[in-house]
């Protein structure tokens, strides 16, 4: 497959690199020091299931730079959706079926604003990855896994050539006919791992042993369950709990990326995770008010630290 890569971030990084390692021919679309790294020396991914290289000059500093491509893979920061949208719509690839392996339940609807809405895939990942330095990116642990599935019976037929291709590069990979669910699935988490820790400023065994903290983590996480039942998502009305009790199986010391983020002062996901939970919940008329309470708490860290200077 052709396949253009919009971030070459941890996400982004190794995705498209697994890819490239077995033939396929990916473009990462970067930036700065990494376009700059990756344009004269390839990307470099560290992981315990093999160390990767991609070719030198397989990157682009722009979306209009990319030639004929069968699939976008984005995986920039949310704050970069609606301008990639943008960018896409006026492109060369414009049509192109598009698959957005961000966080978040945002991402799709921005794309589907902006571009052809049969066009655009649904799907998450999940992956602990970042990038080391420039022009390197490490993976932490064994998990890398992709699930992604069609809005529309048009996509079905490059949903089975991305499975394909993934699994030629080792990539644990499968797809759903009910992506949205999935989608909603991992948002549950992902709100609330991200909300405690960085609230609390402690990773997730710190959260679930306290019983206070450990009530806060399951309240954040039912008030998405309930605001995916508002929606239209049919999760179970148990599910909170039982995203709690996998918590339970995580490393005493696993935090998130926006708790990583604050902590290194960098602009915050927020608007989209737990902001993002109160401004939908906000208008279908439902209270979410431990999740308006992080976004509150944490709103002027939003853009960084800088921003509160």
């Amino acid at each position: 497959m052709r396949i253009a890569v919009i971030g070459a971030g941890g996400v982004g990084g190794y995705f498209g690199a697994r890819l490239a390692s077995a033939g396929h021919d990916v473009t990462f679309v970067a930036r700065g020091r990494q376009l700059d790294a990756v344009r004269r020396s390839g990307l470099l991914v560290r992981s315990p299931l093999g160390d990767l290289r991609t070719p030198a000059d397989s990157a682009v500093g722009s979306v209009s730079e990319l030639g004929p491509t069968d699939l976008v893979l984005v995986a920039v920061k949310l704050w970069d959706t609606e301008d990639v949208a943008a960018q896409l719509a006026s492109s060369p690839v414009a049509g192109t079926p598009v698959l957005s392996l961000q966080n978040g339940v945002h991402k799709d609807l921005i794309l589907r604003r902006r571009l052809p809405e049969e066009s655009v895939l649904g799907g998450t990942c999940f992956i602990s990855a970042f990038i080391e330095e420039p022009g390197v990116v490490v993976h932490n642990g064994t998990l890398q896994k992709m699930v992604f599935g069609p809005y529309t019976p048009a996509l079905r037929p490059v949903t089975r050539d991305l499975l394909t291709a993934c699994r030629d590069a080792g990539i644990d990979a499968e797809t759903s006919d009910d992506i949205e669910r999935v989608i909603w699935e991992k948002f549950v988490f992902l709100v609330g791992l991200s909300a405690t820790t960085a609230a609390v400023r402690r990773p997730i065994g710190v959260i679930r042993s306290h019983e206070r903290t450990r009530a806060l983590l399951r309240d954040v996480m039912a008030e998405v369950v309930s605001l995916a039942q508002a929606s239209g998502v049919g999760l179970d009305d148990k599910f909170a709990d039982d995203r709690l009790a996998f918590c339970d199986t995580l490393p005493a010391d696993m935090t998130s990326s926006m708790h990583n983020d604050l902590e290194n002062g960098n602009r915050l996901e927020l608007p989209w995770l737990s902001g993002g939970v109160a401004d939908l919940a906000a208008r279908l008329g439902l209270d979410v008010p431990r999740n308006r309470t992080v976004a509150d708490v944490l709103a002027p860290w939003a853009l960084g630290a800088d921003a509160t200077s």
